[in-house]
């Protein structure tokens, strides 16, 4: 009698001590971000002078002031994660099969981190922190929120990948280019650019009322980083349709996956925003709402990769 071997896939998968390391890194990472989020929004970004590595050309800062102390906070766990991900991409090679998926994934994980420190020190060297309204400024942090958003997606890919059970090999998996998937990541991708363009005119441009927010929308005399505020909400709308229509594709079990929980998570998570947008619109913007607006964008970002990556990277049958 002839025993069937045993799928390929079924060997050395990820050990759970990965998995949470993994998964604890894209947690780190996030909150590195919102860090980042909050120099940005306090104007914190010249508070190491236009020193870097070094701050304010020494590694001990004495008696700094409050924007020294975020930004060279901000620079240490920066540093620090660049270390989790190597370590990350180390681990994953050391403990998983060749051919595994999360292997690409962690080694884009770790290009897309040093891409982010240099854009990090280009930012500074060129002085384009604090209330600098340089004409380069605008899309420099768009090209540097592109890269963000696509570190994070690296990160997820990585953990998702790491804690599959079937499909995480190549060879083991069929790719369904899903128009409305693919379609949805890159829209949500312009309304974070858009969203952080937006943020930058709120702290550059300030005002007192809601109601002279809005005219300076559309005064003749704004500057064009304030009068493109709008396009912000008119993305994040048209982006809606597109995660409608996908939620309403996804939200059903099938032979792998049961996407309905982590449906019905994005669903929540993107009334969730538009919830924290409105806020920041009444509210004028201030620190704290525009902190949790970009935890919220992170978190539907990354329950987004995930459900995306389960409809495009489909596991297939192994013969045995």
């Amino acid at each position: 009698m002839t025993v069937a071997a045993a799928p390929a896939q079924t060997h050395r998968l990820a050990s759970l001590a990965l998995r949470r390391f993994a998964w604890a890194l894209l947690v780190y990472f996030i909150v590195v971000i919102l860090w980042g989020g909050l120099v940005r929004a306090t104007g914190s970004g010249a508070g190491c002078g236009d020193h870097w590595p070094l701050c304010n050309g020494t590694v001990i800062q004495h008696s700094a002031r409050i924007d020294t102390t975020i930004e060279f906070t901000h620079r240490i766990t920066s540093g620090l994660s660049l270390f989790g991900v190597v370590a990350l991409l180390a681990w994953t090679f050391a403990r998983t099969a060749r051919g595994h998926l999360a292997r690409g994934a962690a080694i884009s994980a770790v290009a897309f981190t040093v891409i982010e420190a240099a854009l990090g020190a280009f930012l500074v060297k060129l002085g384009l922190t604090a209330q600098s309204r340089s004409p380069l400024r605008a899309p420099y942090l768009a090209l540097h929120l592109t890269n963000t958003l696509l570190l994070l997606a690296a990160l997820t890919l990585t953990a998702h990948l790491l804690s599959r059970r079937t499909g995480y090999l190549r060879g083991t998996i069929r790719f369904k280019a899903s128009f409305g998937a693919i379609t949805s990541i890159i829209v949500v991708l312009i309304v974070g650019v858009t969203g952080s363009l937006a943020a930058l005119g709120d702290t550059l441009y300030p005002e007192s009322s809601l109601g002279a927010a809005l005219a300076q929308d559309f005064a003749a005399t704004s500057g064009w980083l304030v009068r493109w505020r709008w396009t912000h909400p008119t993305v994040a709308f048209v982006a809606s349709i597109f995660l409608i229509w996908l939620l309403v594709r996804a939200a059903q079990r099938t032979k792998h996956w049961d996407n309905r929980g982590l449906s019905a998570l994005v669903l929540i998570l993107l009334a969730v925003q538009y919830a924290l947008g409105i806020l920041d619109v009444a509210f004028l913007a201030p620190v704290w709402l525009q902190i949790a607006h970009l935890l919220g964008a992170d978190l539907l970002w990354v329950a987004l990769v995930v459900l995306t990556a389960r409809l495009t990277l489909e596991p297939v049958e192994q013969r045995s």
